[in-house]
């Protein structure tokens, strides 16, 4: 296990690493699917050029995630999950050095902030080879697109039926 004295080093170098503990600016986060107008260059990392722009998940300030903060028991585990505007803001800055992929995986992962983790695990298990049928992942894409609004997830697992279709990797195709 681990010592107090130990994490806290670690921690210190990780912010350090990360820029710090710069004063806040307030500044709201554009909603998701905007184009945010950061430049390579420019705005990377985003963590010492803009970490006013940083928020978690629950809105917490990444200026305000400190040691302190964690030790004074103000921070909680759910404020350390990503936020899905931090994740297009990255894929933006992805996209924009020619790392189209890498954009892309960042974009499901900004839709996938809208999904419960139980059903992240849930899905992840239909997707194996010989779990769903046809129609499951097909209703899987649809609640994707439907019930949380997560359209290119949707087509990634309508994708994933009709390849599983064409090489027999469906449930029942054994």
């Amino acid at each position: 296990m681990i010592d107090e004295k130990s994490l806290e080093e670690i921690v210190r170098q990780v912010l350090k690493e990360l820029g710090g503990k710069k004063e806040e600016v307030k500044t709201e986060p554009k909603k998701c699917g905007e184009r945010f107008g950061l430049e390579p260059n420019k705005d990377y990392p985003l963590s010492q050029k803009h970490p006013e722009l940083l928020k978690s998940a629950t809105g917490k300030s990444f200026t305000n995630i400190t040691l302190e903060e964690v030790l004074k028991g103000n921070v909680k585990a759910d404020d350390l999950r990503i936020s899905p505007e931090t994740l297009l803001m990255q894929a933006e800055i992805a996209e924009k050095v020619g790392r189209k992929q890498f954009a892309n995986n960042l974009r499901r992962a900004a839709e996938l902030t809208r999904v419960p983790d139980e059903r992240i695990l849930e899905i992840y298990n239909a997707l194996r080879p010989y779990r769903s049928t046809k129609e499951e992942l097909l209703a899987i894409a649809e609640e994707l697109e439907k019930k949380f609004d997560a359209p290119i997830c949707a087509a990634f697992v309508r994708e994933a039926a009709d390849v599983y279709e064409r090489r027999k990797r469906l449930k029942g195709m054994e």
